[in-house]
């Protein structure tokens, strides 16, 4: 049995002995003999001290409060202290160790002695004294003289009771430990300083001499704690600590801990490397640890000692990482019994055999046998002092030749304290302070934590800092970098999980989720490879001294061998000059770092770390330069030669000879074998020979291949070598850009509707817009090609298409270089001097340039956008509009950010919970997408690594030290490319085994590009991405590619395209010629300008730049090859940019209906959550069927001899913004028969394409069905329409290649490096690289900030980045922060982000489209555009008037004859008016009165500068009118009453008018109380070219938004009175939208009133005011003479006016005028006021023919634009109870009583059609419920007295509709009879428009029509007056049967009329045939009465 097992077994054994007896076995306690003080053995363990341990271990455990008993090996090798106490106080009195005595004859225990004797001094008020009464307190004994014996020093004992003071004691030195914590003699000699007693041995009996008062037994170790010495003053005071090794109660339970769980160096699969700040850019992070579900644990006294290791962490370490587990050992000094203890005694640690079950996923390496002897010496040793090394002063010389001998340059890591000045051969090192910021960074407490006065949150110490430091290094690989991010979440969380619970405190009013969210305080989500006791909450932690650092440390690092060396010395000098030696003597070959810690007494821990391995230095030292510095070395090491030896290296091909001897040899016999035999043939050798994962993967030689020879240089010219399945078509944007660009629209439309009056898009007529590129020549052209094909142009400036040319499109593109100054000042000087233009300024790609202008220098290039963009012209023009669009938003999102957060627009997820939001059944596949293929475990993921060429890398990275990587790797992998191309070519012999000097991975790329174009008759082929950031690197691979291809006489196989961003393309003419064939493009000089216009061709594209610029690829790429790009700089833009470049669009109806595995997790819980930085869109996915986790076998290699075509059943795009793929129905036919041999071998990929380009080659069979429809395409670039679709589905068989390649995504290859960061994932299963830092130009706020989680949406993710990122010094939105505002964000700037290649492009182009529409729409109208009705004409009346009269003759006018006709075709559902000689049309079909509204005619016209506006119109101009007058504020007015009485209504009528501060001087005011007089009217006399004399009123009702008060424009600034006269329950609402307009305020009783109410006291009240102001003139108040009598009135839709003029050729022309010109024109009338009414004449498109007929001026009906003279009219009054048709009768009226009307013909009037409000609107509704119901006309009268349903409806409006709607039955004889129409006296009313009125006045002396031999057909009488008689009424005649309709306003007036009139002598009455309106008594019901004639 072991002593695990033994152990545990006693324990249990004795644990349950104990509990029954339920007494302490004390007296079982065995002892062990003792050697005299001073004396020292081996410390060897003995039986008897195990038992005692036993017992001792159950004595603590059951007078612990804890349940679980201490392990028994802890107890032996670790001093642990006790939990904390029931307070949460961790007392430093607590002791966990139970002895009875220091030594065998120790005095006994104070804690186990009998009370002292009475009088004795042992009472609570002796602490601090001794025994004998003295004062021991330092306080007390500072400045006192002490007599301190020779070899005694002073030190403070820490008492219990005494929190904040210690006593004095003299203790002999030779017993205390020095400044390494050693050598100090077991025992004690000490002096009480008080009474002076002597002699102390023991420290049990001094601690009762000086009444410490302990629980426990006393010890030296834990109580005698600081050194005293006198300062500068002669006072004591307390000194460093006293390093008691081992064993400060701060850190053993700190270190029991730390070997209660298992300790796993896991190995992050990152390979990357720190990055240097202090250059402008910032390293990203590797992955955390992995760590499981169940990391979170425990932390209990008496966890299991070393659990065994967990699986899963074995299986993470990687290949050659050895796994060990490391035993707990002694964290110090043994107790006394082992008097022998040193540092250097190997007994003190054991292995443990078995382990129990882990608790943590913190694990190292398991010790194998070669190395078990060596790493036990590093466990049991503590970190001995470094040897003497000569150092001159406190400088480090860096040897000479270091770098060449030790081959590696070794980076100093600045920690703590100052590093020492470096001399000699310092080019050979380098220095990074790094990690001294993150250091910094860590301890800056967040201010939230700051703010509550004395906090007990406390930051990392600096101790703990370096041991997590180590810790870290240690958990890291042999090729892993490490990543100062990691670094610094690790101190994060260490610090969250030490403090959780203060933390929460202040938390407290959030709510839990809100916790976990802001501050990341999971409770599982501890970093995986932390030591577990480092998370502790402050009452289980104890903090770390400096003497036990270098110890835990050395303990740490012991787990990893020679990996991590921890020294130890006095001076940082002395440790680097040791380690600079150990590097010359080769010591450190093994050795990745090298940690040197410096601790001495009373000073600040100093630490740094020096990176000594070869991988770690080389990555480190490339990250520490930035991106342009990178590329420079670059091109420095090619045009120096540096990289020529590394060439001829790679050249040489072992015993096969070298490269050029071999091609040399290349055959061009045409008999030869075909190449793509031959490749077919090396490529089975070479899978025969070559170990590869893709064995089962194999190729079979497709039948019919054989039949090319690649050297042909004949072109597909004809008929028989047109590929079938090539197909290339034009789609229309699709649905998910049309909603992206309707958002966009919407941003805009609230920047405009905000109450910031920051753009006023009603002032706009039109757009413009300049899109800024990256410079890019392929990128400009992309967007050239775009813009040119959307039709925007001729949207916007009306241009047909075809008449714009490429040439003139390039304009509104503008690249971002040198030459964009002068279109961005053109762009300027336009907006500047077109106000009324809105320019958009679209700045796409914008995360490229992001630099300050300030910083960045002319050469570079950069800042260039800062400079134009951001300059102080672009800002602050009102009318220029700024839109960001990128993939990448996160350099834009700071906490210096321009952009408003509410100003941002996402991609939104075109998915979710699998359901198509938009209908395009289309998925994007992204980064995520790519990261999940990795990630599922397939056979052949899309995103790989190549192991073979990774290999080959890092061994002549170790080769050749002074080379960039990137030059090796390049060279290596071009180097693969050539002897891949010389394999697969089949013309060179296959003796020389050329597969064995490159990859697979290669070979097969090639071996695919070079069958892919045999297999297809028009040699359509594929695109192989090749991204080399360097462009020296990028020429030199195509120079070398391109000789041997020149060499094998494989030019017109393939193509080879250098990607140089400064230059257009340039390829050869023989594929130019094939690609204008595959288009049919006939131009002679078109040349292909962008990578899309390469769909199927045959190439490698030699991609260079630092980073893409935007380029879009088409959907033939199939390979991404990224194996060469930087792994130095990991941000998340530089990464996602890269991977962008393969995204795709798929099909989602394709999917095979098996497919049902589990959807992303991302999507069903949100449709815009974050699952990487791409958009969240859930691909369905198994194990098996998942595209993501599919076996892609012919992806990579069954092109080449694959015979029968995998056919994917998902359609691929790539490539296109506005277009998806989709599969004819002749395609899906042919699944069934591939069905059986393709999907088994091939699983469909539903894997999206890249859209950017709307050139969309279709999926083979695709174009059968879309051939006939296709839409015609640009003449530069048209397409070809396919041939007939009888080849393509004669054969089940694609045989091109291409066709079954569009169908796949293309495979991406990375560098290890990168590949292992980007498929980790941290806690939450977020992908790692979207934790790095976003960008390059920002840095992180804080250290202390949550992790990105999840679940959070694109708008949190925003959030996130604007609340713990900010721009570097260098970022253009450094200098966007005030003192004064949180925030300066620009108003009119917008941001669009989406993922890459989504359709970015073609939603804002489209965006431009609809803005530009509704830009249009804002300023047209829709304007009654109708004839006018009932036209007749007398010839005679027209030639009254000379053509060129301006005002009209009175003496003319009063000859001219009354049109009783009415013309508005608003009426045109009315009773016509009988006119003589007048005959209706007949044809004109019957009126349904619901189609009214519905059926008028409208015309949209664009409005003019005089336009009226409504509430939603803010320019600048109107601000003062609308209220925004600096001299007032708004809303300042007042409120006044004015009452006057008037005879009709019987009684006082009070009005109240609100009038502004500013319009108060168009009013009188009484001197003394302030009380409204009247309103100020000027005399007829007056005149004025800015103002207008009479004054607008203005009814309304219901309007408040849309009716048209703003008569600014309008009245072109003059000035004028205009009054809105509402309702008194309107008042409020119409107050808030119109601030600064009077209001007249109608009394309560008219709430309920239509529009005769409001003009019958409009023209009252201007009556009486005229009388006022005439009384107030005579009375001397103002000069003498005629006060103008003129009012306005016009509608609330009244919108322009226009004016006919003559033109040269006496022709009428009519144009807008100003509503100013209009008024004075008619107010200058000399004649004027001879005029009672006059009016202008109602637009129409056809006016200027009625205009010819009537003349100028006419007399007739005039409507809703009024000049009235109230003076004149005084005798006439409006109806007050009318709701319809009052303008008609109060024009009968005027006429009827002389007086004289006057149209003015020259003007017209436009009225904007308004479908809210105004007094046409009735609701006809029930009493018993407020919802509008179905009431018929005949429910609007009823019986008297009968049981009815009442309305609540005014009766006079019951009866007016009642009359229009029943003319049938009351008039049946008028029915249209316009020979007998119904005779209506005195007034008139509606009676539908198949009845005929004629209207006749009682007056005396009124003006009527003949009636002569007229017979009438009914008589209607309203209301008859004193006026009417009897004998009036018999100068009437009758039909026989004629209708009597006689109104009253109730029965006894009914029956008074009827008698008056004696009607019922010529009429007959019945009972029945009397009624009233539906109302209730309350409301006043009208009653009416018919009859017929005798």
């Amino acid at each position: 049995m072991t002593h695990a097992a033994l152990s545990r077994d006693c324990g249990e054994t004795l644990l349950t002995c104990c509990i029954h007896s339920h007494t302490l076995p004390e007296q079982k306690k065995p002892q062990t003999q003792r050697a005299p003080m001073g004396n020292s053995y081996a410390g060897q363990l003995r039986t008897t001290r195990f038992e005692e341990v036993l017992h001792n271990s159950i004595e603590a455990s059951l007078r612990s409060n804890t349940i679980v008993p201490r392990p028994v090996f802890a107890q032996l090798y670790l001093e642990t202290e006790r939990p904390p106490t029931q307070n949460g106080r961790a007392g430093n009195n607590d002791d966990d160790d139970e002895e009875e005595g220091s030594d065998s004859n120790s005095p006994p225990l104070p804690y186990q002695m009998k009370p002292a004797p009475e009088g004795s001094c042992t009472t609570d008020g002796t602490d601090g004294f001794c025994q004998a009464g003295r004062d021991l307190r330092l306080a007390s004994l500072a400045s006192a003289p002490l007599d301190v014996p020779s070899g005694f020093i002073l030190v403070g004992v820490k008492s219990q009771s005494l929190q904040d003071n210690v006593l004095v004691c003299a203790v002999d030195h030779r017993f205390l430990p020095d400044e390494q914590g050693c050598n100090a003699l077991l025992g004690f000699l000490g002096n009480c300083m008080g009474c002076g007693q002597q002699g102390f041995r023991y420290f049990t009996e001094f601690a009762n001499h000086i009444n410490l008062k302990l629980s426990t037994q006393p010890k030296k170790q834990k109580h005698l704690k600081y050194h005293l010495f006198r300062n500068t003053n002669g006072v004591l005071v307390k000194g460093a600590p006293i390093c008691w090794k081992g064993h400060d109660g701060r850190v053993r339970q700190l270190e029991s801990n730390f070997f209660e769980g298992q300790i796993t160096v896991g190995v992050p699969p990152s390979n990357v490397a720190l990055t240097h700040q202090t250059v402008g850019y910032t390293g990203s992070h590797v992955d955390q640890v992995n760590q499981s579900a169940d990391a979170s644990h425990s932390l209990q006294n008496g966890s299991d000692l070393v659990p065994p290791l967990n699986p899963t962490s074995l299986n993470q370490a990687g290949p050659g990482r050895a796994t060990t587990t490391v035993v707990p050992t002694n964290s110090g000094p043994p107790k006394k019994r082992h008097k022998g203890w040193s540092p250097d005694s190997s007994s003190a640690n054991t292995v443990s055999e078995n382990a129990a079950k882990p608790s943590t996923q913190i694990a190292v390496p398991q010790i194998t046998n070669g190395v078990r002897a060596e790493i036990e010496t590093l466990l049991n040793s503590s970190p001995a002092p470094l040897p003497s090394v000569p150092v001159p002063g406190l400088s480090v010389i860096v040897p000479d030749e270091l770098l060449h001998i030790a081959r590696l340059q070794p980076v100093v890591f600045k920690g703590h304290g100052a590093l020492p000045p470096f001399t000699g051969n310092t080019c050979d090192t380098l220095v990074s302070s790094l990690l001294h910021s993150c250091y910094l960074s860590s301890q800056t407490l967040p201010r939230v934590y700051q703010h509550y006065g004395p906090s007990p949150i406390q930051p990392l110490s600096t101790e703990m800092q370096i041991l997590l430091t180590v810790y870290y290094l240690v958990q890291l690989g042999p090729e892993q970098v490490p990543l100062i991010e990691d670094l610094e979440q690790i101190f994060m969380r260490s610090w969250r999980e030490s403090h959780l619970s203060e933390i929460r405190q202040y938390q407290q009013p959030q709510t839990p989720a809100a916790q976990v969210r802001h501050y990341g305080l999971e409770a599982s989500s501890l970093l995986s490879g932390i030591p577990q006791h480092l998370s502790l909450s402050p009452q289980g932690q104890q903090p770390l001294t400096p003497s036990q650092l270098p110890w835990l440390a050395q303990l740490a690092a012991s787990s990893c061998g020679e990996g991590l060396v921890v020294l130890q010395g006095t001076s940082l000098a002395q440790g680097l000059q040791l380690t600079f030696s150990k590097l010359m003597d080769g010591q450190l070959k093994n050795t990745s770092y090298v940690v040197i810690i410096v601790t001495r007494p009373g000073l600040e821990t100093q630490s740094c770390v020096v990176v000594t391995g070869k991988h770690q230095c080389r990555a480190l030292a490339e990250s520490m330069f930035s991106p342009t510095e990178g590329l420079k070395e670059i091109n420095q090491q090619l045009s120096t030669g540096f990289a020529q030896e590394l060439i001829q290296y790679c050249n040489g091909l072992g015993q096969d000879g070298d490269m050029d001897s071999i091609l040399n040899c290349a055959t061009f016999d045409g008999m030869e074998s075909s190449p793509l035999k031959n490749n077919q043939e090396a490529s089975a050798k070479s899978l025969k020979n070559t170990p590869s994962p893709k064995d089962k993967h194999g190729q079979k030689d497709p039948p019919g291949a054989h039949s090319k020879d690649p050297r042909g240089k004949e072109r597909v010219n004809s008929l028989k070598d047109i590929c079938t399945e090539y197909f290339v078509q034009w789609r229309e944007v699709r649905p998910i850009q049309l909603a992206v660009a309707r958002k966009l629209l919407s941003h805009v439309c609230a920047i405009a509707d905000s109450s910031t009056q920051n753009l006023d898009l009603g002032s706009f007529d039109r757009v413009s817009f300049l899109i800024l590129v990256p410079p890019s020549e392929v990128t400009f052209q992309q967007t050239v090609l775009h813009l040119w094909s959307s039709g925007v142009l001729r949207e916007l400036s009306g241009i047909d298409q075809e008449c714009v040319c490429p040439r003139d499109v390039e304009r509104y593109v503008v690249k971002m270089d040198g030459s964009a100054q002068a279109q961005i000042d053109r762009l300027i000087q336009e907006a500047h001097s077109n106000s009324y233009t809105l320019y958009i300024l679209i700045h796409d790609h914008a995360h490229w340039d992001v630099s300050s202008a300030t910083y960045s220098g002319s050469d570079c290039g950069l800042g260039l956008v800062d400079q134009l963009i951001n300059s102080r012209h672009v800002r602050d023009s009102p009318n220029i509009l700024i839109l960001h669009v990128t993939s990448f938003p996160f350099s834009l999102q700071t906490q210096y950010t321009r952009i408003s957060p509410y100003n941002e627009i996402h991609w939104p997820s075109a998915f979710s919970n699998d359901v198509d939001l938009y209908h395009e059944r289309t998925r994007y596949f992204g980064v995520s997408e790519l990261i999940e293929s990795a990630r599922s475990g397939g056979s052949l993921p899309l995103m790989r690594y190549d192991s073979s060429f990774e290999s080959m890398a890092t061994a002549l990275e170790e080769r050749f030290p002074k080379l960039h990587s990137a030059v090796i790797r390049t060279i290596v992998l071009i180097q693969h490319y050539c002897i891949a191309l010389m394999a697969a070519s089949g013309r060179i012999n296959s003796s020389h085994n050329l597969h064995k000097h490159t990859s697979v991975e290669t070979l097969e790329i090639v071996q695919s590009l070079l069958s892919a174009a045999q297999q297809c008759p028009a040699h359509h082929g594929h695109m192989v991405l090749l991204r080399i950031p360097s462009l020296a690197l990028a020429a030199w691979a195509h120079q070398r590619l391109s000789r041997v291809r020149r060499r094998l006489g494989l030019e017109d196989s393939f193509e080879i395209i250098l990607g140089n961003p400064n230059h257009s393309l340039n390829i050869g003419q023989t594929f130019i010629d094939r690609i204008k064939i595959w288009l049919k493009i006939e131009e002679p000089e078109w040349v292909p300008r962008t990578y899309l216009e390469l769909e199927a061709l045959p190439c490698i594209l030699i991609l260079s730049g630092a980073e893409p610029l935007g380029e879009s690829l088409p959907r033939s790429l199939k390979y991404c090859d990224l194996r060469v790009i930087s792994c130095s700089y990991l941000q998340r833009t530089t990464l996602e940019q890269e991977l962008g470049l393969a995204a795709y669009l798929v099909q989602t109806d394709s999917r095979p209906p098996n497919n049902n595995g589990p959807r992303s997790d991302s999507l069903e819980s949100d449709a815009e959550k974050l699952s990487s930085s791409e958009n969240e869109e859930d691909e369905g996915q198994d194990s098996e069927n998942s595209p993501l986790s599919s076996n892609l076998r012919t992806q990579s290699c069954g092109d080449s001899a694959d015979p029968s075509p995998c056919q994917s059943s998902s359609s691929i795009q790539k490539g296109s913004p506005d277009t998806v793929l989709t599969l004819a129905p002749s395609q899906t036919k042919l699944l069934p028969q591939l069905s059986s041999q393709s999907l088994s071998t091939s699983h469909p990929p539903p894997y999206p394409s890249q859209p950017q380009s709307q050139i969309q080659p279709l999926a083979p069979a695709a174009a059968v069905a879309s051939a006939q429809t296709a839409q015609p395409v640009p003449p530069q670039c048209q397409k070809s329409k396919s041939s007939s679709p009888d080849s393509r589905s004669s054969s089940p068989n694609l045989s091109c290649s291409w066709a079954r390649g569009v169908t796949r995504p293309p495979s991406v290859l990375l560098p290890r490096a990168l590949y292992d960061v980007i498929t980790a994932s941290d806690s939450s299963g977020l992908p790692r690289c979207t934790t790095f830092l976003p960008h390059i130009s920002v840095a992180w706020a804080s250290s202390f900030r949550p992790l990105l989680s999840k679940m959070m949406t694109c708008t949190e993710q925003s959030l996130y980045y604007r609340q713990w990122t900010v721009p570097r010094s260098y970022h253009m939105d450094t200098s966007n922060r005030t003192e004064s505002r949180c925030d300066n964000f620009h108003p009119r700037r917008l941001l669009l982000s989406g993922p890459p290649q989504v359709g970015k492009t073609g939603a804002y182009l489209h965006f431009l489209g609809i803005l530009s529409r509704m830009l249009i729409r804002l300023m047209e109208v829709d304007i009654y555009d109708e004839e006018d009705i009932n036209c007749f004409f007398q010839a005679e009346a027209a030639q009254c008037h000379s053509s060129n009269a301006h005002w009209p003759k009175t003496d003319v006018m009063q000859t001219m004859p009354f049109d009783y006709n009415i013309h508005d075709p608003k009426y045109e559902d009315i009773s016509a008016v009988y006119c003589p000689g007048f005959s209706p049309s007949t044809d004109r079909p019957p009126l349904r009165q619901e189609d009214m509204y519905l059926r008028r005619r409208t015309s949209r016209i664009k409005l003019s500068k005089y336009a009226a506006y409504n509430t939603y119109h803010h320019c600048e101009q109107c601000h003062q009118y609308l209220g925004f007058n600096p001299r007032y504020q708004i809303y300042e007015s007042s409120l006044h009453a004015f009452t006057f009485t008037h005879l009709m209504l019987g009684e006082e009528i009070q009005l109240y008018f609100i009038i502004p501060k500013s319009k108060e001087h168009y009013f009188s005011f009484n001197k003394h109380g302030g009380q409204l007089e009247g309103m100020r009217l000027p005399l007829a006399s007056d005149w004025s070219p800015d103002s207008i004399k009479s004054p607008i009123f203005t009814p309304t009702t219901g309007r408040h938004e849309h009716g048209l008060f703003n008569l600014f424009h309008a009245m072109d600034g003059a000035s004028h009175l205009h009054i809105l006269v509402v309702k008194e329950y309107e008042m409020a609402v119409y107050k808030k939208y119109w601030p600064n307009h009077i209001m007249l305020i109608l009394p309560t009783v008219f709430n309920g009133a239509g529009i005769g109410a409001a003009h019958f006291l409009i023209k009252e009240l201007s009556y009486h005011n005229l009388e006022l102001e005439r009384s107030r003139r005579s009375e001397g108040a103002g000069p003498t003479g005629d006060v103008w009598p003129f009012i306005i009135l016009a509608d609330d839709s009244c919108v322009m006016w226009n004016a006919v003029d003559v033109d040269a050729r006496n022709v009428p022309v009519e144009h807008s005028v100003s509503l100013k010109q209009v008024l004075q024109h008619m107010e200058a009338c000399p004649d004027l006021t001879h005029y009672s009414l006059c009016g202008i004449r109602k637009w129409s498109s056809h006016g200027l023919t009625s205009y010819k007929q009537m003349g100028q001026f006419s007399r007739g009906h005039l409507h809703d634009f009024l000049l009235l003279n109230v003076d004149r009219s005084q005798s006439v009054q409006y109806d007050q109870k009318r709701f319809t048709c009052h303008d008609v009768d109060f024009t009968l009226r005027l006429h009827s009583a002389g007086l004289l009307l006057c149209r003015f013909n020259s003007f017209s009037v436009m009225k904007k059609q308004i479908a809210i409000g105004g007094y046409r609107t009735f609701i006809i509704k029930t009493k018993m419920t407020d919802v509008p119901t179905s009431v018929g006309p005949s429910q609007y009268v009823c019986a008297p007295d009968s049981k009815h349903l009442f309305l609540a409806t005014p009766a006079q409006l019951l009866l007016e509709k009642y009359l229009q709607h029943t003319s049938l039955k009351l008039f049946p004889l008028s029915i249209k009879n316009y020979a007998h129409p119904v005779l209506s006296v005195d007034c008139y009313l509606n009676l539908g428009p198949e009845v005929t009125v004629c209207f006749v006045s009682s007056r005396p002396h009124a003006i009527n029509i003949t009636t002569t031999g007229l017979l009438f057909s009914g008589l209607l009488l309203c209301f008859a007056d004193s006026f009417v008689s009897p004998s009036f009424l018999k100068k009437f005649s009758f039909l026989k049967g004629a209708t009597l309709c006689v109104i009253g306003a109730d029965r006894s007036s009914l029956r008074h009329t009827v008698g008056r009139l004696e009607l019922e002598e010529e009429w007959r009455f019945r009972l029945s045939d009397e009624f009233q309106t539906a109302n209730s008594k309350e409301d006043r019901p009208l009653f009416f009465l018919t009859g017929k004639h005798i």
